[in-house]
């Protein structure tokens, strides 16, 4: 086990965050109007008394942006995590299906499930976890039939304080950050790193994401507003729900 270096941090994140600042630019350029139109609840709109195309544009929008931002930035932080144990441990991105962190420590082989939050799953995301924890602790005993195998479902950020899940352990928030590294202060500690050139970052994205809503404001009204300036919710509906 080595020490880790904050700095060694600091410089991955300085080096790296810009990876994930351009996915969110990116993903606002590949969005399409349409495609998350059909995604989304037409009712909830006319339930919430939305009455421009706007409100509409920026109310599924920033929905679907939300959740990509959660999926971008947790990808992010699971590559951080790794970087991070394998300063202290060695550790490795894994090869074994559903499994994405693997390292040694005390005569024990670590396999780890990466997640962003305590509440990623529901029942049968979990069921399929358990499961891969099992084929994975099979695949690594061909070689060594004698090898001590614990499984780890580590989240990024947030409590459980019942890790004792009877099959595997369930880390979050500082839990998790002090099991990969031995460093119980990490998990304050990355706070300062992950804001390197976060408001020139932002101001490229705020620009980008202004453009995305004034363009699909004008296709939204062009497309699913009346002559009068109303919104045509029968041909919104239809859009999103007829079978045809």
């Amino acid at each position: 086990m080595e020490k880790l270096k904050l700095a060694d941090v600091s410089q991955y994140v300085e080096k790296n965050i810009g990876t994930f600042h351009q996915k969110r630019i990116d993903g606002l350029n590949d969005l399409k109007l349409k495609t998350v139109l059909k995604k989304k609840n037409p009712y909830l709109f006319r339930a919430k008394h939305l009455l421009t195309a706007e409100q509409i544009v920026k109310e599924l929008t920033d929905a679907f942006i939300s959740s990509k931002e959660e999926t971008i930035f947790g990808d992010w932080l699971e590559g951080l995590a790794i970087f991070i144990n394998e300063k202290v441990f060695k550790g490795r991105k894994s090869a074994v299906q559903g499994i994405d962190l693997e390292f040694d420590s005390d005569g024990a082989r670590y396999i780890v499930a990466i997640k962003s939050g305590p509440n990623w799953g529901n029942s049968s995301q979990i069921a399929k976890m358990r499961s891969d924890f099992k084929t994975a602790s099979k695949t690594l005993r061909t070689s060594n039939s004698k090898l001590q195998i614990v499984a780890v479902n580590g989240c990024c950020y947030g409590r459980d304080n019942n890790p004792d899940k009877g099959d595997y352990f369930k880390y979050c928030g500082q839990r998790f950050w002090e099991f990969i590294s031995g460093e119980p202060n990490l998990y304050t500690e990355i706070v300062e790193p992950l804001g390197h050139k976060a408001k020139e970052k932002n101001d490229e994205f705020t620009e980008s994401y202004s453009k995305m809503i004034n363009i699909f404001t004008n296709e939204f009204f062009t497309d699913f507003c009346k002559k009068s300036g109303e919104i045509d919710w029968d041909k919104l509906v239809k859009f999103n729900s007829s079978k045809d």
